[in-house]
Protein backbone atom coordinates (compact mmCIF):
# COMPACT_ATOMS: atom_id res chain seq x y z
CA UNK A 1 0.00 0.00 0.00
CA UNK A 2 1.14 3.54 -0.68
CA UNK A 3 1.35 5.92 2.31
CA UNK A 4 -1.67 7.81 0.97
CA UNK A 5 -3.75 4.62 0.72
CA UNK A 6 -2.66 3.59 4.21
CA UNK A 7 -3.57 6.89 5.83
CA UNK A 8 -7.01 7.02 4.21
CA UNK A 9 -7.88 3.43 5.12
CA UNK A 10 -6.70 3.90 8.70
CA UNK A 11 -8.57 7.20 8.96
CA UNK A 12 -11.74 5.64 7.56
CA UNK A 13 -11.64 2.85 10.13
CA UNK A 14 -11.00 5.28 12.98
CA UNK A 15 -13.83 7.54 11.76
CA UNK A 16 -16.42 4.87 12.47
CA UNK A 17 -16.05 5.39 16.21
CA UNK A 18 -16.84 9.13 16.45
CA UNK A 19 -19.55 8.78 13.81
CA UNK A 20 -21.16 5.95 15.76
CA UNK A 21 -21.29 8.02 18.94
CA UNK A 22 -21.72 11.59 17.64
CA UNK A 23 -24.06 11.26 14.66
CA UNK A 24 -27.15 10.46 16.72
CA UNK A 25 -26.47 12.62 19.79
CA UNK A 26 -29.07 15.20 18.77
CA UNK A 27 -31.61 12.37 18.60
CA UNK A 28 -31.19 11.22 22.22
CA UNK A 29 -33.85 13.52 23.74
CA UNK A 30 -36.27 12.64 20.93
CA UNK A 31 -35.60 8.92 21.37
CA UNK A 32 -36.37 9.20 25.07
CA UNK A 33 -39.71 10.78 24.18
CA UNK A 34 -40.53 8.29 21.40
CA UNK A 35 -39.78 5.25 23.56
CA UNK A 36 -41.32 6.81 26.67
CA UNK A 37 -38.20 6.32 28.80
CA UNK A 38 -35.91 8.43 30.97
CA UNK A 39 -32.69 10.07 29.71
CA UNK A 40 -30.69 7.50 31.68
CA UNK A 41 -32.51 4.64 29.89
CA UNK A 42 -31.90 5.97 26.41
CA UNK A 43 -28.25 6.59 27.29
CA UNK A 44 -27.94 2.79 27.47
CA UNK A 45 -27.56 2.99 23.69
CA UNK A 46 -24.25 4.72 24.46
CA UNK A 47 -23.35 2.61 27.48
CA UNK A 48 -23.89 -0.75 25.76
CA UNK A 49 -21.97 0.53 22.74
CA UNK A 50 -19.05 1.33 25.03
CA UNK A 51 -19.25 -2.09 26.73
CA UNK A 52 -19.31 -3.91 23.39
CA UNK A 53 -16.55 -1.73 21.98
CA UNK A 54 -14.31 -2.25 24.98
CA UNK A 55 -14.77 -5.97 25.58
CA UNK A 56 -14.60 -7.07 21.95
CA UNK A 57 -11.19 -5.48 21.52
CA UNK A 58 -9.71 -8.16 23.75
CA UNK A 59 -10.63 -10.66 21.04
CA UNK A 60 -10.38 -8.70 17.79
CA UNK A 61 -6.79 -7.62 18.49
CA UNK A 62 -5.42 -11.15 18.98
CA UNK A 63 -7.57 -12.37 16.07
CA UNK A 64 -5.70 -9.97 13.79
CA UNK A 65 -2.40 -11.22 15.24
CA UNK A 66 -3.43 -14.78 14.40
CA UNK A 67 -5.23 -14.51 11.05
CA UNK A 68 -3.95 -11.19 9.72
CA UNK A 69 -5.34 -7.67 9.68
CA UNK A 70 -7.26 -7.85 6.41
CA UNK A 71 -9.67 -10.80 6.98
CA UNK A 72 -10.46 -9.69 10.53
CA UNK A 73 -11.19 -6.15 9.37
CA UNK A 74 -13.48 -7.36 6.58
CA UNK A 75 -15.40 -9.49 9.08
CA UNK A 76 -15.74 -6.60 11.51
CA UNK A 77 -17.00 -4.22 8.85
CA UNK A 78 -19.55 -6.79 7.70
CA UNK A 79 -20.93 -7.00 11.24
CA UNK A 80 -20.94 -3.21 11.51
CA UNK A 81 -22.95 -2.84 8.31
CA UNK A 82 -25.57 -5.44 9.26
CA UNK A 83 -25.99 -4.18 12.83
CA UNK A 84 -26.37 -0.56 11.63
CA UNK A 85 -29.27 -1.71 9.47
CA UNK A 86 -30.73 -3.51 12.51
CA UNK A 87 -30.49 -0.26 14.52
CA UNK A 88 -32.40 1.62 11.84
CA UNK A 89 -35.17 -1.01 11.91
CA UNK A 90 -35.38 -1.32 15.72
CA UNK A 91 -39.03 -1.55 16.91
CA UNK A 92 -38.14 -0.80 20.53
CA UNK A 93 -35.39 0.33 22.87
CA UNK A 94 -34.30 -3.19 23.83
CA UNK A 95 -33.77 -4.12 20.17
CA UNK A 96 -31.86 -0.89 19.57
CA UNK A 97 -29.59 -1.44 22.57
CA UNK A 98 -28.81 -5.00 21.46
CA UNK A 99 -28.09 -3.87 17.90
CA UNK A 100 -25.84 -1.12 19.22
CA UNK A 101 -23.87 -3.72 21.15
CA UNK A 102 -23.31 -5.69 17.94
CA UNK A 103 -22.48 -2.50 16.06
CA UNK A 104 -19.84 -1.73 18.67
CA UNK A 105 -18.14 -5.09 18.13
CA UNK A 106 -17.83 -4.41 14.41
CA UNK A 107 -16.72 -0.83 14.99
CA UNK A 108 -14.04 -1.75 17.51
CA UNK A 109 -12.57 -4.30 15.10
CA UNK A 110 -11.95 -1.52 12.60
CA UNK A 111 -10.31 0.72 15.19
CA UNK A 112 -8.11 -2.01 16.69
CA UNK A 113 -6.92 -3.25 13.31
CA UNK A 114 -6.18 0.32 12.21
CA UNK A 115 -3.97 0.87 15.27
CA UNK A 116 -2.23 -2.47 14.71
CA UNK A 117 -1.59 -1.64 11.03
CA UNK A 118 0.14 1.58 12.10
CA UNK A 119 2.32 -0.40 14.53
CA UNK A 120 3.13 -2.91 11.78
CA UNK A 121 4.41 -0.16 9.51
CA UNK A 122 5.98 2.43 11.84
CA UNK A 123 8.08 3.02 14.94
CA UNK A 124 6.49 4.66 17.99
CA UNK A 125 7.52 8.20 17.05
CA UNK A 126 6.60 7.80 13.37
CA UNK A 127 3.40 6.02 14.34
CA UNK A 128 2.41 8.93 16.58
CA UNK A 129 2.93 11.34 13.67
CA UNK A 130 0.85 9.16 11.35
CA UNK A 131 -1.91 8.90 13.96
CA UNK A 132 -1.78 12.66 14.47
CA UNK A 133 -2.25 13.12 10.73
CA UNK A 134 -5.12 10.63 10.78
CA UNK A 135 -6.59 12.52 13.73
CA UNK A 136 -6.56 15.73 11.70
CA UNK A 137 -8.62 14.02 9.00
CA UNK A 138 -10.68 12.22 11.64
CA UNK A 139 -11.77 15.54 13.10
CA UNK A 140 -13.70 16.23 9.89
CA UNK A 141 -16.05 13.36 10.77
CA UNK A 142 -16.25 14.47 14.39
CA UNK A 143 -17.12 18.02 13.30
CA UNK A 144 -19.58 17.20 10.54
CA UNK A 145 -21.23 14.24 12.27
CA UNK A 146 -23.24 16.18 14.90
CA UNK A 147 -24.34 18.78 12.33
CA UNK A 148 -25.51 16.11 9.89
CA UNK A 149 -27.16 14.20 12.71
CA UNK A 150 -29.09 17.27 13.85
CA UNK A 151 -30.51 17.87 10.39
CA UNK A 152 -31.29 14.18 9.90
CA UNK A 153 -33.19 14.22 13.19
CA UNK A 154 -35.21 17.30 12.27
CA UNK A 155 -35.95 16.10 8.72
CA UNK A 156 -36.41 12.33 9.12
CA UNK A 157 -36.21 11.30 12.78
CA UNK A 158 -33.65 9.27 14.69
CA UNK A 159 -33.62 6.23 12.35
CA UNK A 160 -31.97 8.27 9.60
CA UNK A 161 -28.76 8.51 11.63
CA UNK A 162 -28.36 4.74 11.57
CA UNK A 163 -29.05 4.61 7.84
CA UNK A 164 -26.16 7.06 7.43
CA UNK A 165 -23.94 4.84 9.60
CA UNK A 166 -24.84 1.82 7.44
CA UNK A 167 -23.73 3.76 4.35
CA UNK A 168 -20.45 4.67 6.06
CA UNK A 169 -19.88 1.02 6.93
CA UNK A 170 -20.63 -0.05 3.36
CA UNK A 171 -18.13 2.48 2.03
CA UNK A 172 -15.33 1.19 4.26
CA UNK A 173 -16.24 -2.43 3.49
CA UNK A 174 -15.83 -1.79 -0.25
CA UNK A 175 -12.62 0.21 0.22
CA UNK A 176 -11.09 -2.53 2.37
CA UNK A 177 -11.93 -5.24 -0.14
CA UNK A 178 -10.41 -3.27 -3.00
CA UNK A 179 -7.43 -1.50 -1.46
CA UNK A 180 -6.20 -3.01 1.80
CA UNK A 181 -3.12 -5.23 1.67
CA UNK A 182 -2.04 -7.44 4.53
CA UNK A 183 0.42 -5.69 6.87
CA UNK A 184 0.94 -8.49 9.40
CA UNK A 185 3.94 -10.21 7.83
CA UNK A 186 4.34 -12.71 10.66
CA UNK A 187 0.95 -14.01 11.86
CA UNK A 188 1.20 -15.87 15.13
CA UNK A 189 -0.57 -19.27 14.83
CA UNK A 190 -0.62 -19.52 18.63
CA UNK A 191 -2.14 -16.07 19.25
CA UNK A 192 -5.68 -17.35 19.93
CA UNK A 193 -4.79 -20.26 22.18
CA UNK A 194 -6.15 -19.53 25.64
CA UNK A 195 -2.84 -20.14 27.38
CA UNK A 196 -0.93 -18.00 24.92
CA UNK A 197 -3.63 -15.32 24.98
CA UNK A 198 -3.56 -15.20 28.77
CA UNK A 199 0.21 -15.01 28.71
CA UNK A 200 0.18 -12.22 26.14
CA UNK A 201 -2.27 -10.09 28.08
CA UNK A 202 -0.44 -10.84 31.30
CA UNK A 203 2.79 -9.61 29.73
CA UNK A 204 1.13 -6.44 28.48
CA UNK A 205 -0.56 -5.77 31.81
CA UNK A 206 2.73 -6.23 33.67
CA UNK A 207 4.55 -3.75 31.45
CA UNK A 208 4.72 -0.33 33.19
CA UNK A 209 5.47 1.41 29.86
CA UNK A 210 2.05 0.30 28.61
CA UNK A 211 0.24 1.90 31.54
CA UNK A 212 2.30 5.08 31.26
CA UNK A 213 0.31 5.78 28.10
CA UNK A 214 -2.80 3.58 28.34
CA UNK A 215 -4.12 5.13 31.55
CA UNK A 216 -3.74 8.76 30.37
CA UNK A 217 -5.24 7.71 27.03
CA UNK A 218 -8.26 6.19 28.77
CA UNK A 219 -8.77 9.23 31.00
CA UNK A 220 -8.38 11.56 28.01
CA UNK A 221 -11.15 9.74 26.16
CA UNK A 222 -13.28 9.79 29.32
CA UNK A 223 -12.84 13.56 29.47
CA UNK A 224 -14.57 13.98 26.10
CA UNK A 225 -17.07 11.16 26.70
CA UNK A 226 -18.39 13.21 29.62
CA UNK A 227 -19.46 15.82 27.04
CA UNK A 228 -20.62 13.26 24.47
CA UNK A 229 -23.06 11.72 26.94
CA UNK A 230 -24.04 14.90 28.79
CA UNK A 231 -24.32 17.75 26.29
CA UNK A 232 -27.45 16.60 24.37
CA UNK A 233 -29.57 16.89 27.51
CA UNK A 234 -27.74 19.89 28.99
CA UNK A 235 -27.83 21.98 25.81
CA UNK A 236 -31.24 20.94 24.46
CA UNK A 237 -33.28 20.42 27.63
CA UNK A 238 -31.52 22.49 30.30
CA UNK A 239 -30.36 25.46 28.22
CA UNK A 240 -33.08 25.33 25.55
CA UNK A 241 -30.90 25.05 22.44
CA UNK A 242 -32.93 24.07 19.36
CA UNK A 243 -32.20 20.56 18.09
CA UNK A 244 -31.11 21.79 14.65
CA UNK A 245 -28.53 24.09 16.28
CA UNK A 246 -27.14 21.50 18.69
CA UNK A 247 -24.96 19.97 15.96
CA UNK A 248 -23.32 23.29 15.17
CA UNK A 249 -22.49 23.96 18.82
CA UNK A 250 -21.07 20.48 19.34
CA UNK A 251 -19.18 20.70 16.05
CA UNK A 252 -17.59 23.98 17.09
CA UNK A 253 -16.39 22.33 20.29
CA UNK A 254 -15.03 19.41 18.29
CA UNK A 255 -12.98 21.87 16.21
CA UNK A 256 -10.74 21.82 19.25
CA UNK A 257 -9.87 18.24 18.37
CA UNK A 258 -8.57 19.36 14.99
CA UNK A 259 -6.60 22.15 16.67
CA UNK A 260 -5.05 19.68 19.09
CA UNK A 261 -4.19 17.15 16.40
CA UNK A 262 -2.45 19.83 14.32
CA UNK A 263 -0.50 21.01 17.36
CA UNK A 264 0.48 17.43 18.12
CA UNK A 265 1.81 16.89 14.60
CA UNK A 266 3.88 20.08 14.79
CA UNK A 267 5.31 19.45 18.25
CA UNK A 268 6.13 15.74 18.13
CA UNK A 269 9.19 16.24 15.97
CA UNK A 270 10.64 18.90 18.26
CA UNK A 271 9.83 18.05 21.88
CA UNK A 272 8.91 14.33 21.80
CA UNK A 273 5.93 12.24 22.90
CA UNK A 274 6.21 12.71 26.66
CA UNK A 275 6.43 16.49 26.66
CA UNK A 276 3.62 16.77 24.13
CA UNK A 277 1.46 14.58 26.38
CA UNK A 278 2.27 16.72 29.42
CA UNK A 279 1.18 19.81 27.49
CA UNK A 280 -2.07 18.20 26.40
CA UNK A 281 -3.02 17.11 29.91
CA UNK A 282 -2.24 20.59 31.28
CA UNK A 283 -4.62 22.11 28.72
CA UNK A 284 -7.28 19.56 29.70
CA UNK A 285 -6.85 20.48 33.36
CA UNK A 286 -7.45 24.15 32.59
CA UNK A 287 -10.58 23.26 30.61
CA UNK A 288 -12.10 21.05 33.30
CA UNK A 289 -11.35 23.31 36.26
CA UNK A 290 -12.39 26.44 34.36
CA UNK A 291 -15.74 24.85 33.49
CA UNK A 292 -16.35 23.98 37.14
CA UNK A 293 -15.40 27.43 38.46
CA UNK A 294 -17.77 29.25 36.10
CA UNK A 295 -20.58 26.77 36.78
CA UNK A 296 -20.12 27.23 40.55
CA UNK A 297 -20.32 30.99 39.98
CA UNK A 298 -23.81 30.48 38.56
CA UNK A 299 -23.10 30.83 34.84
CA UNK A 300 -25.84 28.97 32.92
CA UNK A 301 -25.15 29.57 29.23
CA UNK A 302 -24.54 27.38 26.22
CA UNK A 303 -21.36 29.33 25.40
CA UNK A 304 -19.68 28.08 28.59
CA UNK A 305 -20.39 24.47 27.63
CA UNK A 306 -19.08 24.97 24.09
CA UNK A 307 -15.87 26.69 25.25
CA UNK A 308 -15.22 23.97 27.81
CA UNK A 309 -15.82 21.31 25.15
CA UNK A 310 -13.42 23.10 22.77
CA UNK A 311 -10.61 23.20 25.33
CA UNK A 312 -11.08 19.58 26.42
CA UNK A 313 -11.25 18.44 22.80
CA UNK A 314 -8.03 20.35 22.05
CA UNK A 315 -6.34 18.48 24.86
CA UNK A 316 -7.65 15.15 23.60
CA UNK A 317 -6.43 15.89 20.07
CA UNK A 318 -2.95 16.33 21.52
CA UNK A 319 -3.11 13.38 23.89
CA UNK A 320 -4.58 10.53 21.89
CA UNK A 321 -1.92 10.11 19.14
CA UNK A 322 0.78 10.06 21.84
CA UNK A 323 -1.00 7.56 24.06
CA UNK A 324 -2.00 5.21 21.25
CA UNK A 325 1.50 5.05 19.76
CA UNK A 326 3.29 5.01 23.12
CA UNK A 327 1.20 2.18 24.58
CA UNK A 328 1.91 -0.10 21.59
CA UNK A 329 5.62 0.72 21.23
CA UNK A 330 6.92 -2.10 23.49
CA UNK A 331 4.95 -4.81 21.62
CA UNK A 332 6.04 -5.25 17.98
CA UNK A 333 4.95 -8.91 17.99
CA UNK A 334 1.69 -8.44 19.93
CA UNK A 335 0.50 -5.12 18.51
CA UNK A 336 -3.04 -6.39 18.03
CA UNK A 337 -3.38 -7.63 21.61
CA UNK A 338 -1.84 -4.45 23.02
CA UNK A 339 -4.14 -2.30 20.87
CA UNK A 340 -7.12 -4.35 22.05
CA UNK A 341 -6.24 -3.96 25.71
CA UNK A 342 -5.62 -0.23 25.26
CA UNK A 343 -9.06 0.16 23.70
CA UNK A 344 -10.72 -1.97 26.37
CA UNK A 345 -9.26 0.10 29.18
CA UNK A 346 -10.24 3.30 27.36
CA UNK A 347 -13.84 2.17 26.92
CA UNK A 348 -14.24 0.91 30.48
CA UNK A 349 -13.05 4.20 31.95
CA UNK A 350 -15.31 6.12 29.55
CA UNK A 351 -18.23 3.87 30.50
CA UNK A 352 -17.77 4.76 34.15
CA UNK A 353 -17.75 8.45 33.28
CA UNK A 354 -20.84 8.09 31.08
CA UNK A 355 -22.82 6.25 33.77
CA UNK A 356 -21.82 8.93 36.26
CA UNK A 357 -23.06 11.67 33.93
CA UNK A 358 -26.29 9.81 33.12
CA UNK A 359 -27.21 9.42 36.78
CA UNK A 360 -26.37 12.97 37.83
CA UNK A 361 -28.76 15.18 35.81
CA UNK A 362 -30.33 17.82 38.08
CA UNK A 363 -31.33 20.57 35.65
CA UNK A 364 -28.09 22.58 36.02
CA UNK A 365 -24.58 22.58 34.57
CA UNK A 366 -22.94 21.72 37.90
CA UNK A 367 -22.94 17.90 37.65
CA UNK A 368 -21.42 17.94 34.16
CA UNK A 369 -18.82 20.52 35.20
CA UNK A 370 -17.92 18.63 38.38
CA UNK A 371 -17.36 15.37 36.55
CA UNK A 372 -15.35 17.11 33.82
CA UNK A 373 -13.05 18.71 36.40
CA UNK A 374 -12.58 15.46 38.32
CA UNK A 375 -11.56 13.53 35.21
CA UNK A 376 -9.21 16.36 34.17
CA UNK A 377 -7.42 16.25 37.53
CA UNK A 378 -7.04 12.46 37.31
CA UNK A 379 -5.66 12.74 33.76
CA UNK A 380 -3.15 15.42 34.73
CA UNK A 381 -1.96 13.42 37.76
CA UNK A 382 -1.67 10.09 35.93
CA UNK A 383 0.67 11.53 33.31
CA UNK A 384 3.02 12.94 35.94
CA UNK A 385 2.96 9.91 38.21
CA UNK A 386 3.68 7.41 35.41
CA UNK A 387 6.05 9.57 33.33
CA UNK A 388 9.24 7.71 34.31
CA UNK A 389 7.85 4.43 32.89
CA UNK A 390 7.20 5.89 29.44
CA UNK A 391 10.60 7.37 28.71
CA UNK A 392 11.56 4.62 26.28
CA UNK A 393 8.77 5.33 23.80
Amino acid sequence: MTPVTLIWLVTGCLMLQPLSTDLYLASLPSMATDFGVTPAAVQNTLSLFVIGFGSAQLVSGPLSDRYGRRPVLIGGLTLYLLSSIACALAPGLAWLVAARFAQAIGCCTGVVVARAIIRDAHSAADGARVLAKASSLLSLAAISGPVLGSYLQVAFGWRAAFVALALAGLTMWIATLLRLRESNSRPNPEAMRLGVLAGTYSAVIRTPAFWAYALPGALSYASIFVFISGTPFVLIRVLGVATEYYGYLFAFGVCGYLTGALLCRRLLGTIGIQRVLRLGTAIGLMGGLGFLLFAMAGVQHWLLVVIALFVVMTAHGINIPCTQAGSLAPFPEQAGAAAGLFGCVMMLVALGAGIWVGSSHDGTLLPLASISATVAVMLFASTRLLARHGKGA
